[in-house]
């Protein structure tokens, strides 16, 4: 956080000197004129400044994927108008905006190729690599989205991006967050920084763009509710929720990463039939370099029953690292009547470890998975008509940690508004480091699984339809081997003395685990009036009950659109209800950051409204929610977890503010 009063100045005067619309000035009217004004020609000047209109602010993937700035204001804006700003429908967030989220809703086709660190609740707001946008801009574009907190904080996501040239393109941003909760000593706070360039040579045979990405994500943990009858009992003592007794106010834990990212390309041959010619026969050479860095750390002043006795230092400091680099070069011919083929050699090299070798009477613990993986890949895309097909292959020629990765998929558009797609997925890795080996100043968080664990095998087929009429619905359905997952082995004695977190352990289960989903969402509208929906359904078979997921998610919302003010203002105001089914919802154990299976007990089955209202001026955006405002008449039985609640009604506001110069 120390770098947000720096970025408030920095994008502050950025401020006062952009006010000024991007787009060209009307021709001045002549008043004198008798009847309806004339419109008189300008003096022109010794160059016309060219016409810019907002569809000329590019935004670029990872993919190379384009679009368009978007400063309207829709119902799909207000979903992603959050802490992490993106849609979280298939997620439960904690009480305090910062903590982890709950998963709803799991899909298996979209899994990473190589393992991760692992603490996965703690990086929903990390920004990988596939996280990063470029930019094409005209003139100077800044966008500034700020949003309330919970008690003393607040939260800025600010960008900056301007053309140095017609090719160079640059970028700085930086998302600063803090806020204080209203449980006590359930603090949480994060930086992330990110700059950007993007450049493409005058004969648009050279492309090069790149990165850098500096992240901390920090929360309090306090361990949940000490008595749940305080929360559940209605007494009015604790409505202030900063009464209600924890398990510990003397842990943190963190995730800290920098990240250098470079990927460029070289075109080798550009033949045309002709000028018209859009679909040349080219060949491209290509290099992708990234170099990461990270650590998750947990830190505790003192003992705790909750994670154990006899810790073997105190005070706690659990520290994982790991340092990964990957290069990859790669070939792709592009041809009118083969498309697009693509071949790539790729070098991965990776060392994760901590401080101390661990000797116990069970065996030696090792501090360090260090090794190399080279693998080998292609694609290929090919679009027939209206029938679009695509695929890439990864395969491990030499390396422990990972097998291959197939995924294809293809695309048939009916009609201007109907598309049908399916797609194929399978791939083998060994689970995230923190399943492989993991060391800790408590006695029971210390194991090597590299020799026990296998290769978690996925395979995965989906299909869906698009359509302006009928809405959009995808299926997917999964077959896991080896799933890899966290349990606690406390006993029933051990769970009632509030030490179920101190026994959870890693495992894989030998059986197939199988995974259906079904997602609907659709928009009906009527005048002014707009009712939208997303539906998920899902059903899991398996031997023993380790992937616990509820059977039904859906959101709802009814709003209402309008002008107002002779159209200076656009209005959106509505209610959103979002409900899920009850179900063994999984716990979390801030040690680890992760959360693991519980089937004792179940929860969810409550309805969660919030009511908005949302405005458009100009390129400005505002926000105004109360969230979950029927916890102020409901039975307080809402949980994002076992031992933490859900959010109590709390009224939040913000803006979105895009403006050029």
């Amino acid at each position: 956080m120390r770098f947000l009063f720096f970025a408030l100045l920095f994008f502050l005067g950025q401020l006062l000197f952009a006010q000024q619309d991007s787009l060209p000035p009307l021709k001045k009217a002549d008043s004198t004129a008798k009847g309806k004004p004339k419109f008189i020609k300008q003096k022109k000047e010794k160059e016309e400044a060219p016409t810019i209109s907002i569809v000329d602010y590019k935004i670029v993937s990872y993919a190379r994927d384009t679009t368009s700035l978007d400063t309207t204001l829709t119902i799909l804006k207000e979903y992603k108008y959050n802490y992490l700003r993106k849609d979280d429908f298939e997620l439960m967030p904690f009480s305090n905006i910062g903590q982890p989220y709950n998963v709803l809703g799991r899909t298996f086709s979209s899994n990473s190729f190589y393992p991760h660190l692992g603490a996965l609740a703690k990086h929903n707001n990390y920004f990988e690599v596939e996280d990063i946008d470029y930019y094409n801009v005209p003139t100077p574009m800044t966008e500034l989205m700020f949003k309330t907190t919970l008690e003393q904080g607040q939260l800025l996501d600010a960008l900056l991006t301007f053309n140095l040239s017609k090719r160079f393109n640059f970028s700085l941003a930086y998302k600063g967050f803090r806020s204080l909760g209203k449980y006590r000593f359930d603090q949480a706070q994060s930086g992330n920084f990110r700059t950007t360039f993007n450049y493409g040579n005058k004969k648009g045979n050279y492309n090069l763009r790149g990165h850098i990405a500096a992240q901390e994500i920090e929360t309090e943990e306090n361990g949940g509710l000490l008595d749940r009858t305080q929360f559940e009992g209605g007494t009015p003592d604790f409505t202030d929720r900063s009464r209600i007794d924890v398990q510990y106010q003397n842990a943190n834990n963190r995730v800290l990463g920098k990240r250098y990212f470079l990927d460029h390309q070289l075109k080798l041959l550009n033949v045309k039939r002709d000028s018209t010619d859009n679909k040349p026969t080219t060949l491209i050479i290509g290099h992708e370099f990234n170099y990461e860095t990270k650590f998750y750390e947990f830190v505790q002043s003192a003992q705790t029953d909750a994670f154990g006795q006899d810790p073997f230092l105190t005070p706690i400091e659990d520290k994982a690292r790991l340092k990964t680099m990957f290069n990859k070069v790669s070939t792709t011919f592009s041809n009118r009547t083969l498309g697009n083929v693509t071949g790539s050699v790729s070098l991965y090299n990776y060392n994760y470890f901590f401080n101390s070798i661990l000797i116990l009477e069970e065996g030696t613990i090792q501090n360090q998975l260090k090794g190399e993986e080279i693998a080998v890949g292609g694609g290929y895309s090919k679009k027939f008509g209206h029938l679009l097909l695509k695929g890439n292959l990864n395969y491990t020629v030499s390396g422990d940690l990972t097998g291959n990765a197939f995924n294809a998929a293809v695309e048939y558009e009916l009609n201007d508004n109907n598309k049908i797609f399916g797609s194929i997925n399978a791939s083998s890795r060994m689970p995230n480091f923190n399943f492989l080996l993991y060391q800790s100043d408590y006695q029971n968080f210390n194991w090597q699984n590299t020799d026990v664990f296998d290769n978690v095998q996925t395979q995965s087929i989906g299909f869906g339809l698009n359509s302006n009429k009928l809405g959009s619905i995808e299926a997917e359905y999964s077959a896991i081997d080896n799933f890899t997952y966290f349990e606690s082995i406390a006993s029933q004695e051990q769970i009632d003395n509030a030490q179920e977190t101190a026994f959870v352990k890693p495992f894989q289960e030998s059986s197939t685990v199988n995974h259906l989903r079904v997602k609907y969402t659709k928009e009906f509208k009527w005048r002014n009036w707009a009712l939208a929906n997303s539906v998920l359904y899902q059903d899991v078979t398996q031997d023993k009950q380790v992937l616990n997921v509820p059977q039904l998610v859906t959101r709802n919302t009814l709003y209402f659109s309008t002008d107002a003010f002779k159209k200076a203002m656009f209005l959106q105001t509505g209610i959103t209800l979002k409900y899920f089914t009850s179900y063994n919802m999984n716990a979390y154990n801030p040690l680890l950051g992760e959360f693991y299976i519980q089937n004792r007990e179940e929860f969810g089955g409550f309805p969660m409204l919030d009511f908005f209202i949302n405005a458009k001026v100009r390129q400005t955006r505002i926000y105004l929610k109360a969230e979950h405002f029927n916890s102020s008449f409901s039975e307080p039985n809402f949980y994002s977890a076992p031992n933490y609640p859900f959010r109590d009604f709390v009224i939040r506001f913000g803006l979105v503010w895009n403006f050029f110069s």
